[in-house]
């Protein structure tokens, strides 16, 4: 009898034979050995059934057949793949293979897409075994193939997922055709289009509601000028200092002020320069001096939102980019798994790190990091640290270099190397210590009125080293001097004052989403959060997942409901994109809620966890389209609608 490996793709099928040393001959769709047989999916085989499938009566859109709910799914093979999907029918069937080994992608999706398969070849019971790794090492592959659980541990993940397609699939059929009957022809006559379909998704209307809400808050923006008050002190050493009504000062929460260090017109700020200039000779008195020292720890791993992020800031390419160049890396060994919510390593995988380490010897840039980390020993404590913790990993574990397959890097883009390198040195950060500043802040007193200055130097660079100095810190001998000057001051020093300005400033309109941190805020919820701990902090399932979130804004944009720069990576509207959100905004506003759309993510991994069932999230699901749909049938807003649309045109 012969075991069945199947992959996902054909390259992660070869991966799987050399793993397993077996003598293969290659056959049509798959390869055979001795002891196994391994094929592929190519991607989905299988895909759900479009309404008509259940009644012809459902191709013609109408509004008297919505909602849609059917009561049980229906299924078709993709008539594109449909000879690869009989090959792997039939070798699930076949009467000499015994074991099937599932070696799809490790997530929910890869997960779908065997089960589907599975499903519609009407296999006869065998034993089932599902393969689960982190990357594409032949060592990884034997761990993979040696733990395998059976495929019934793996249950809860499968509902989840097809939970999932349902979701999408029923939002998408009904709030589609819904609104599309209900408002498609005042869209196309605004548009000059002949014919217009408003495209409805979970996902993908919320983040359409992100943008649109963030370009009206920039747009409705009003611009508020403000003045502040800085101080130069000293002689040879020109100390700056910036004013603030702290307590004690008669201008402490005044009206006149914009906040606590500017005043919102500019006489009051000339008159309150004046009164500090009245009499000579003008001094400035050192009233505190505190010196502290500030320590600051590697940043946590990527998972791929934050590499995304990363390289549509670094390099200006689109998140779906990313993920293509790290999916490419991945197959050709060199990094783990990319689709992955976690920033930290197993404790079993920290446990072996120093394979990863050795291997990556070869590679001429990181020898030189690899010296100090060997010398250190710190890859022997890494488990101690935070950048190691079982509760934060779901499926994966973040994404670091594996020390294997290297070679390949020669076959890379520029783009793919610099991935890489990204990658490598995020990894190599985090076994140096922490980078440590000495800090000075100065208060100094005018008439008792109190100015602020606060300095900081690079003691030492610790994983700096690695991560390059911040630019801010690139001139340390010229920083080095002034803060010797600095750090030696005393209370009750007497100090020169070299001139007071006044500086105009301005209100700032929030910033447009980049294609990076849109993936970042859906990430979190719809919160663009900047700091990086705080973001580390955050639980939620968010908005989308890793693996999908790069594909709905490849969508947006390709059906004209977002537009991309791509030299900036500045996501903003179409015109399309905002008369379709106006629509949604009076009929489905619940759909542009980034908390709501979270929370149906959330549900799906309850249902993977086995906290609530299928069942049971079915029936919510399906109350919740009843509803919407019941209550849009209902509206008369058109007039609303139509004056929005001229409203929005009239914006470009």
């Amino acid at each position: 009898m012969k075991s069945l490996y199947i992959a996902e793709k054909p390259s992660v099928a070869r991966e799987f034979a050399k793993a397993l040393h077996m003598n293969t001959k290659n056959k049509d769709g798959y390869m055979e050995g001795d002891e196994a047989v391994i094929t592929w999916c190519v991607g989905h085989l299988v895909t759900m059934s479009y309404p008509e499938k259940y009644d012809t009566k459902l191709k013609r859109w109408s509004l008297e057949t919505l909602p849609f709910l059917p009561e049980s799914f229906k299924y078709e093979v993709i008539p594109q793949v449909s000879k690869q999907f009989n090959i792997v029918k039939e070798l699930l069937n076949r009467k000499d293979v015994d074991t099937i080994y599932v070696c799809t992608d490790s997530g929910r999706e890869g997960e779908y897409i065997y089960r589907l398969v599975e499903q519609m070849a009407l296999m006869e019971k065998k034993e089932r075994k599902r393969v689960w790794i982190d990357s594409q090492t032949e060592e990884e592959i034997l761990r993979g193939i040696k733990n395998a659980k059976s495929l019934e541990e793996y249950d809860n993940l499968s509902s989840s997922a097809y939970l999932r397609a349902k979701e999408d699939y029923l939002m998408g059929i009904n709030f589609s055709r819904l609104l599309t009957l209900k408002y498609a022809n005042t869209l196309s006559a605004f548009l000059n289009e002949e014919r217009v379909v408003i495209s409805v998704g979970r996902v993908m209307t919320c983040v359409l509601g992100m943008v649109v809400r963030r370009e009206r808050e920039i747009r409705d923006f009003v611009e508020t000028p403000f003045y502040k008050i800085a101080a130069a002190f000293g002689e040879e050493m020109k100390i700056e200092g910036e004013w603030k009504a702290v307590e004690g000062s008669p201008y402490f929460q005044s009206h006149m002020l914009y906040n606590e260090g500017g005043f919102k017109a500019r006489e009051d700020a000339e008159a309150f320069v004046s009164s500090l200039l009245a009499e000579e000779p003008v001094k400035g008195i050192v009233a505190e001096v505190k010196k502290t020292q500030e320590k600051q720890k590697a940043p946590l791993l990527f998972n791929l939102a934050e590499l995304q992020n990363e390289c549509s800031k670094r390099y200006k390419i689109s998140p779906d980019e990313t993920l293509k160049i790290t999916q490419e890396l991945y197959e050709k060994k060199i990094v783990t798994y990319p689709r992955t919510d976690a920033r930290v390593l197993s404790k079993a995988v920290a446990k072996e790190i120093h394979k990863n380490l050795n291997g990556l010897m070869s590679y001429e840039p990181a020898k030189v990091f690899l010296k100090d980390i060997l010398e250190m020993k710190s890859y022997k404590s890494l488990d101690k640290t935070k950048y190691v913790n079982d509760k934060k990993i779901t499926d994966h574990y973040a994404i670091i270099p594996t020390g294997q397959g290297l070679g390949a890097l020669n076959s890379l883009s520029e783009t793919g190397k610099k991935i890489f390198n990204l990658i490598l040195y995020r990894f190599l950060s985090i076994f140096y210590p922490e980078a440590v500043y000495q800090k000075v802040a100065l208060r100094i007193h005018i008439k008792g009125e109190a100015f602020f200055s606060n300095f900081k130097v690079l003691k030492d660079e610790g994983y700096f080293k690695v991560a390059g100095r911040p630019k801010s810190q690139e001139n340390p001998e010229t920083e080095n001097s002034f803060f010797e000057f600095v750090k030696e001051l005393k209370k009750g020093t007497e100090l020169t004052v070299d001139g007071i300005q006044i500086k105009e400033g301005k209100t700032s309109p929030p910033k447009r989403y980049s294609s990076g941190s849109l993936i970042l805020a859906m990430e979190n919820a719809g919160k663009l959060i900047e700091d990086e701990d705080l973001r580390s902090q955050i639980q939620g399932s968010g908005i989308g997942t890793s693996a999908t979130r790069g594909e709905i804004l490849k969508k947006l944009f390709t059906i004209k409901y977002l537009k991309l720069n791509k030299k900036t990576q500045i996501v903003t509207p179409d015109l399309k994109g905002e008369m379709v959100y106006d629509v949604v905004n009076s009929s489905l506003p619940s759909m542009l809620n980034p908390e709501l759309t979270a929370s149906w993510e959330k549900g799906l991994t309850q249902v993977a966890e086995g906290q609530i069932s299928e069942k049971i999230y079915m029936e919510k699901l399906n109350q919740y389209i009843l509803r919407r749909t019941n209550g849009v049938k209902g509206l008369n807003n058109q007039g609303v609608i139509k004056e929005s649309y001229q409203n929005i045109r009239n914006e470009y």
